[in-house]
């Protein structure tokens, strides 16, 4: 069963001129931002993706990258693999951001290959039990503050001149995808092609009946894994259902969804993941915002 890694050692000397992006490569962007990195590095404007993690490699290691939670590992993983390649190395990398107090958890990064597209990345949850309290509060509130924050790093982001912006996000960070491109500047949201939410949470009711919802549910793409437990919460309109080879909550590390040559491979969803999720439907239609707020 070929997975990530089997893509990247195939394709890691195929430029985006000779091979276009694809939604393996939405996934390696979409794990990259879960790396705390130098803020001074991105005072160089010409900052490649190699040059970053060049010196993140040269400056942790494993043992300090697995304080970072599960996904921060992840994408170390991913990092020892890219660096040096072909496809990535020239990728330019700017606007790094990261946020986090008692309440919140907020990371992002742009990435960008000239003349082709731009990633706008969203981090999702990390080890902070801030970041876990968000993502229970998203059943009662919006926007939470995650949410604010990269509907301003987006509209901030994006210049006049850029185009094919691809904007999405693993977990919570698919969620900050999808609600960022909602409600972000119309001149922006033009500019975008594909927004990926990799088994990111969905919207309450209210949102995702919006006209903001529907003027973006188009350039959508939702990938969650058969035996989804984190993008089946809330309300979702549609799945690119996949194939994982865990079936236990760590079918949501990408790492375990299966690959066939540059897509991922589809499948059914579970009875395990429709089961829970219409009883999280259930939950949400028979509770309000604040009798939601009071349980969780």
């Amino acid at each position: 069963m070929s997975n990530i890694f089997n893509y990247i050692k195939k394709y890691k000397d195929k430029t985006f001129y000779e091979l276009e992006f694809n939604e393996i490569d939405n996934i390696i962007f979409s794990e990259l931002v879960y790396l705390k990195y130098d803020k001074e590095l991105f005072n160089n404007k010409k900052l490649t993706l190699n040059d970053l993690l060049t010196d993140y490699l040269a400056n942790h290691n494993r043992k300090e990258i697995c304080k970072l939670g599960t996904y921060a590992k992840d994408a170390y993983s991913i990092v020892k693999k890219v660096i040096g390649s072909n496809r990535y190395k020239d990728i330019l990398v700017y606007n790094y951001e990261y946020y986090s107090d008692l309440d919140s958890q907020f990371g992002a990064i742009t990435f960008k290959c000239p003349k082709k597209f731009i990633y706008v990345s969203f981090e999702g949850t990390d080890n902070l039990i801030s970041g876990w309290k968000e993502d229970f509060v998203m059943c009662y509130k919006f926007p939470i503050t995650a949410q604010t924050l990269a509907i301003k790093y987006l509209n901030k982001t994006i210049h006049l001149f850029d185009r094919n912006v691809i904007v999405g996000g693993h977990s919570k960070g698919g969620n900050l995808a999808l609600v960022s491109s909602m409600y972000s500047n119309p001149f922006i949201r033009n500019k975008i092609i594909k927004i990926y939410s990799n088994d990111g949470p969905g919207l309450r009711k209210r949102e995702i009946e919006s006209k903001r919802y529907l003027k973006v549910k188009d350039r959508l793409i939702h990938i969650v894994p058969n035996y989804s437990y984190i993008g089946i919460l809330l309300r979702n309109d549609s799945y690119k259902i996949i194939k994982s080879k865990r079936v236990d909550i760590y079918s949501h590390s990408p790492l375990n969804w299966i690959i066939d040559d540059i897509s991922f491979l589809e499948t059914s969803m579970s009875k395990v993941s429709n089961n829970i999720e219409k009883s999280i439907i259930g939950w949400l239609d028979k509770h309000d915002d604040i009798e939601r707020e009071k349980i969780i």
